[in-house]
């Protein structure tokens, strides 16, 4: 026998030191847990809107609480009654025998199981409850919308504010009462009050009262579901024949589900009063046979005889049932959309106005923007971002400004920061050194620098110099400032003020969160996973720091209730860089407004499918731009203001948040001259009125005039052309308006059906109408394609375009925006056509395309010089035009001309040809037939017509 090993207890010192490792292990993981939370409040406190923070946190803890300690007492007693009904002497059996080591393992430890059970499910049950906070706010807080629902004659904000939170409701009991009937049976089973194998009853008297009454509330909580259904059935989206995205009650609702609920209800509240009554009769014969006419009942009533009406009453006869639901559903969704008050008014698409007076009024119809935001961004990038870690964007933004004492539409874009052209990237200066961008950069929309096709700038250089005035330059927050900085310490930054050198600069204004305290900078490091924020020297006194930069991300975290458009765009107002933010109200809950998914109607041959509308409710039926906002460039500040002053919505929020909101009186006139119509609103209202510009009921239903977005010809069908912001004089107005345009053309066909516009400018007293100019069903007018495939067909171009490429001057063309403008009772249509050289990467303005319904398009240098061929030219006037007649017989067409033309088309193509074949030979002699016949055609045009 060896010696014996004792093994000894460790030392007090040995103790002290694990438990006091235990407890910095601990400390260090609820810091790491609770970091979060710490850097959250610091920056709400920084940008003044702690009181979002406080509220949403205290709802969601309050909900979390509630609901989990009600989910916890539900659960937690019925384990607790089950085991105090168990019966005392347990059936002598192999199940009872087997089932007594389970017992007998269990019973030490009882308390602290159950209460682990009460713990979990209070956990599950209050973080789907904290989850639901929005719904909360939102019914404790509910302004009526002041419109009933046409069938049951409840406010609107019973559907989108009180139902959602009915329906969490009802789902939250039916989870509670499942959980209490596993957790009972379970616990019935383990202690003998249920048996599957002993002899005798397969239940205890007690058992069975208990999981009765158990089953009795699920079975009424299916009946408060059955009578919530027939509320639901009007905002119940489906497929319909007029549009897949129908919401609202239908003929086969209104007149076999909805009595179906009815009844439905009925039964299921008598099968439970059954399942309640096994208290006393102690049998389920009964409440079983109840259950089971319920299940019957809602396959036959609320199945299959919906589905006999639907196919023998409904289908026979679909337009005129279905005619009065029709009309109840356009009135909800024209209503929500806010396009109820659009105008719609016939429009020619054909004139017969002299030429003379056509090119007079083409001055006046609209100040045509030549210079595309969506193009030019690296003209601007390459001529005035003067700076390697400057950047533009890749979308410019279109703005008014007054220039020379007269408003002028313009392209503005911001040199923001751009960490990727940096000398030399390191911690330092990627947040420390290079920290914000430096002025704006503007051009004149209408116009390009004569000679060059570059932008004709008004505000330009560093510092910026220009027609906008003295303004704060420095950008700390923008669209592509997306890394955190730290200002404000020790550490300069670098600053370009004056030009060519560079100029130290410290951050001198109130945003940021402060690092002076070393718990917040541990949060910090912790959060950005950053250990550096712990010990850099190059943090000091008055270090603070910046994140959350974008305009975007600033909204939406002081409003996260808000549903924020897509594009911010900058304005200089009153002396500061202001991003200006459009933000929107939404809800599903509007009754008998169809449904709209917001990241497909907003996405265009812009976007890609990037640049959408995100909401918390991606699918909605009711939008209102219910706040302006701003943020400033240089400190931060974020503002809200109340644009839509009768939002029910907006108001509902302002109730949950009080003070967050400031009244539109306080706008300020200069921030009031920049505000416009968003594109984001207008690109959903543009796709609802593809269908619901229709009124009337049975041509609605026949789809015979349904519209359709056109693609974007210039982008070669890669997404939905999108709306362009233009100042136009439609028929009717006796000026030019700011307004936001599109086009739309026929379901499946690509002629012109309607021009629509909205007035953009806010100080417009008809800010917001909706005008859409609807063409005659059999009009024939080109639309976007079409005549993108004119302009492109034209032998001039073609050559023009052919000769650029094979000169090596230029190596790409680009086609800017086609606009088209409205004029005497015709259309006119307009783009301007880049060139990028062989020795840069940036386009340049340098022949613009211009065509009048349809007619041969005049390929010039200059706006004025195609205006003046298009309305002069030969040939050239409205294709559609009737013969005028009185004194000015109609002049017959120049067969020279017609056949040079052709020829010329055709030594095109064959050259074309060549090119596949890599026949230069055959090349070169399609290009000299191509000259020859373009000088017999313009020999032709310029000699004097002989009269018949």
């Amino acid at each position: 026998m060896g010696p014996r090993i004792t093994v000894g207890r460790p030392s007090r010192r040995t103790r002290t030191v694990l438990m006091t490792l235990a407890a910095l292990a601990a400390l260090a993981m609820a810091f790491v847990m609770f970091s979060g939370f710490w850097t959250d409040w610091l920056w709400y406190r920084s940008v003044h809107y702690s009181s979002v923070f406080t509220t949403t946190l205290s709802t969601r803890i309050a909900l979390f609480a509630v609901f989990g300690l009600l989910m916890a007492l539900a659960v937690g007693a019925n384990v607790y009654l089950a085991h105090r009904l168990r019966p005392q002497l347990g059936a002598m059996s192999l199940e009872q025998q087997s089932l007594d080591r389970y017992r007998l393992a269990i019973a030490p430890f009882r308390k602290w199981l159950l209460l682990a059970v009460c713990l979990l499910v209070g956990l599950i049950g209050g973080a789907s409850a904290s989850g639901q906070w929005r719904t909360w706010l939102q019914y404790v807080n509910a302004v009526p919308f002041g419109t009933k629902d046409p069938r049951f004659k409840l406010d609107v904000a019973f559907y989108a504010f009180d139902l959602p939170w009915y329906r969490f409701l009802l789902s939250f009991g039916f989870a509670a009462v499942v959980l209490c009937l596993v957790a009972a049976a379970l616990v019935h089973y383990l202690y003998g009050g249920l048996r599957l194998s002993s002899p005798g009853a397969r239940a205890t008297a007690a058992a069975t009262g208990h999981l009765s009454v158990l089953l009795g509330l699920f079975v009424a909580l299916k009946a408060v579901a059955y009578w919530l259904d027939r509320y639901g059935l009007a905002v119940k989206s489906s497929a319909f024949h007029p549009t897949s995205g129908w919401t609202g009650l239908r003929y086969v609702d209104a007149n076999a589900y909805l009595p179906a609920k009815t009844i439905l209800f009925c039964i299921a509240i008598i099968c439970a009063l059954l399942f309640f009554a096994t208290l006393w009769r102690r049998t389920w014969s009964l409440p079983m046979l109840g259950l089971g006419l319920m299940v019957l009942s809602a396959i036959l009533i609320g199945g299959l005889y919906p589905a006999i009406v639907q196919k023998f009453q409904v289908q026979p006869n679909e337009a005129a049932k279905e005619a009065p639901y029709i009309q109840k559903n356009i009135n909800a969704t024209r209503a929500a959309y806010g396009i109820d008050s659009s105008k719609v008014t016939g429009y020619p698409g054909t004139s017969s106005t002299p030429n003379t007076t056509l090119r007079a009024d083409a001055d006046t119809a609209a100040s045509v923007r030549l210079l595309d935001p969506n193009v030019v961004s690296p003209s601007f990038q390459q001529i005035q971002g003067l700076r390697g870690f400057y950047t533009m964007g890749s979308s410019l933004a279109v703005d008014r400004y007054q220039i020379d004492g007269k408003e002028q539409d313009s392209v503005v874009g911001l040199r923001e920061l751009n960490l990727k052209g940096i000398p030399e990237s390191n911690w330092i200066n990627d947040h420390f050194k290079y920290t914000h961008g430096y002025g704006m950069v503007a051009a004149k929309g209408t116009s390009v620098a004569p000679g060059s096709g570059a932008p004709d700038f008004t505000e330009q250089e560093l510092p910026p110099q220009g027609e906008l005035g003295a303004y704060e330059p420095r950008i700390y927050y923008g669209q592509q400032t997306k890394q955190y900085s730290i200002v404000g310490g020790p550490t300069k930054e670098i600053d370009y003020s004056d030009g060519n050198s560079e100029k130290s600069y410290t951050y001198t204004g109130h945003s940021g969160v402060s690092l002076n305290n070393p718990i917040t900078r541990a949060a910090y490091a912790v959060q950005l996973g950053e250990p550096q924020l712990l010990y850099s020297g190059a943090i000091g006194k008055g270090s603070k720091i910046l994140y959350n930069r974008t305009p975007k991300e600033r909204v939406e975290a002081v409003a996260p209730w808000l549903t924020i458009d897509g594009e911010p765009y900058p304005a200089v107002v009153n002396g500061r860089i202001q991003w200006i933010v459009d933000a929107y109200t939404t809800t599903n809950g509007y009754p008998y407004s169809s449904r709209t998914t917001l990241g497909d109607t907003t996405s265009d041959s812009l976007t890609g499918g990037n640049r959408s509308v995100l909401a918390q409710q991606n699918e909605v039926n009711y939008i209102r731009n219910s706040v302006k906002a701003t943020v400033d460039a240089f400190d931060g500040t974020v503002k809200l203001y109340q644009w839509d002053t009768q939002d029910p919505v907006l108001k509902t929020w302002m109730k949950a948040y009080p003070g967050t909101v400031e009244p539109r009186s306080a706008i300020s006139p200069q921030l009031m001259s920049h505000l416009r119509y968003p594109q984001d609103l207008f690109k959903v209202q543009r796709e609802l009125l593809t269908r619901y510009h229709v009124t009337d009921p049975a041509t609605f239903y026949s789809g015979s005039e349904v519209w359709q977005v056109p693609n974007d010809p210039a982008k070669r069908d890669s997404g939905a052309v999108p709306p362009y912001y233009l100042s136009v004089k439609l028929p009717g107005q006796s000026s030019q308006a700011f307004s936001l345009t599109t086009t739309l053309t026929p379901n499946r066909r690509d002629n012109l059906a309607a021009f629509m516009s909205v007035d953009a400018d806010a100080n417009s007293p008809g800010y917001g109408t909706i005008r859409l100019l609807q063409l005659p069903s059999s009009s024939n007018v080109s639309g976007p394609k079409q005549v993108q495939s004119k302009f492109l067909s034209d032998t001039r171009v073609a050559n023009q375009v052919n000769l650029w490429q094979r000169s090596g001057d230029y190596s790409e063309v680009e086609y800017g925006n086609l606009l088209t403008v409205p004029l005497d009772g015709g259309l006119l249509n307009v783009e301007p056509v880049y060139v990028r050289g062989a020795g840069t990467n940036y386009p340049l303005m340098k022949k613009v395309l211009v065509s009048w319904n349809g007619g041969r398009p005049a390929f010039q240098d200059t706006l004025g010089a195609a205006l003046d061929e298009v309305f002069s030219t030969p040939g050239s006037g409205p294709a559609q035009s009737p013969p005028p007649s009185g004194d000015n017989p109609p002049q017959p067409v120049n067969q020279t001309v017609k056949q040079a033309l052709q020829d010329a088309q055709n030594a095109y193509d064959q050259g074309q040809q060549a090119l596949k074949n890599n026949d230069w030979a055959a090349y070169g002699k399609a290009q000299q037939d191509l000259q020859s016949a373009l000088q017999r055609a313009e020999k032709a045009e310029s000699a004097p017509s002989k009269k018949p």
